[in-house]
């Protein structure tokens, strides 16, 4: 897998010497961490668990393969172990979404009062649809509906074959199309239309 941002594995390798160069890694790739983990836990968690993300990307950087996973996937990875420690809450906000409709988060891209309300409408079925999902199969998901990563790079962040990756993902997508219905919720603000597509790999 090649190194899509150009220069992150170096700067993963020179930081072993020089610790101060893996700011420049944060810098690049902390804000997309961030709002990943702001979508599936809320803005209050996602500081702590971005900078528990880099925390411990810092600490473990030594083990880092760049023959093995890109830089995203690997990071990707981390933050999804500490989302995983977070589960509980992560679930409580999914069923209070499917309960109200309302989503704090997709609020700030959301333009217009109508767009939100169509959004709110569609969400609640899914967040109830994915607060049931398997801590697997929602893992999978939510990094390719929303950190936007391939099968592969799923693979890797997690440390599962592909194999698996799509066989979760099938099963994810049955299980939120059975909850959108036959108006298919145009994938509201949860989950984007990419997921009813084919393979992006």
């Amino acid at each position: 897998m090649t190194d899509p941002a150009g220069g992150d594995a170096e700067l993963i390798a020179a930081s072993l010497e020089e610790p101060e160069r893996f700011a420049a890694l944060f810098d690049r790739h902390a804000p997309a961490i961030h709002q990943y983990v702001a979508r599936r836990l809320g803005r209050d968690a996602a500081d702590d668990v971005t900078a528990e993300t880099f925390l411990t990307a810092f600490r473990i950087r030594a083990r880092f393969d760049p023959a093995r996973a890109g830089v995203r996937p690997w990071l990707y990875g981390i933050a999804a172990k500490q989302i995983g420690r977070h589960r509980r809450h992560e679930v409580q906000a999914l069923k209070l979404l499917a309960r109200t409709g309302h989503d704090p988060v997709a609020d700030s891209w959301t333009d217009s009062a109508d767009e939100r309300l169509a959004a709110e409408a569609a969400a609640r079925p899914l967040a109830g649809a994915l607060a049931r999902l398997s801590a697997g199969d929602r893992h999978v998901l939510l990094l390719f509906a929303w950190a936007d990563l391939g099968y592969q790079e799923i693979a890797e962040a997690l440390g599962i074959p592909v194999g698996t990756v799509r066989s979760r993902l099938n099963r994810a997508r049955r299980k939120l199309c059975t909850a959108a219905g036959p108006a298919g919720a145009a994938g509201g603000p949860l989950i984007e239309a990419r997921i009813h597509e084919g393979d992006p790999v």
